[in-house]
């Protein structure tokens, strides 16, 4: 068994990592698909200065299974806006959709920044202190959930 399948995940799943919009922080998402890959996930990393529709045409490209962004020069709000009405354009609006890290510019409250991108339709926001242990817990979660989902619809 591995470590996703343990934690509720699944070998077969892929996911999509990048950096958003203008953004060049690497290092994030770079330590982030490489423990998603050895908790057994397949990882199509797309680096930085990845524009939105680019996430989108990957998520088409490898079916997959989630879309995790990540932004860390603050203006990830921007970038981000309208990314799930791309994947509801795009025939994928149901993929999962993370977003993580310094996602505004200047102190705000993180309740209020979390609304913020939840209501953009992302299916979660993560602060930028958030761990690993952290995303493969909510993915297992979220991954849990949408199975069961589909069992009922099914």
């Amino acid at each position: 068994m591995t470590a996703a399948e343990a934690a509720g995940g699944s070998p077969h799943r892929t996911l999509i990592t990048g950096v958003i919009g203008s953004d060049t922080h690497i290092v994030g998402t770079r330590i982030l698909s490489m423990g998603l890959e050895k908790a057994g996930y397949k990882v199509v990393a797309l680096g930085a200065l990845t524009p939105a529709e680019e996430f989108v045409k990957a998520a088409i490209e490898t079916d997959a299974d989630a879309i995790m962004i990540s932004s860390l020069y603050g203006q990830g709000e921007l970038d981000c806006r309208g990314f799930r009405d791309l994947c509801v354009e795009a025939g994928i609006g149901g993929v999962l959709i993370y977003v993580g890290g310094n996602l505004v510019v200047g102190k705000q409250s993180w309740a209020e920044v979390e609304q913020r991108y939840l209501d953009m339709g992302f299916d979660r926001a993560f602060p930028p202190d958030t761990r690993l242990d952290g995303v493969l817990v909510a993915l297992a979660a979220d991954f849990s959930t949408r199975g069961q989902v589909e069992k009922e619809v099914g």
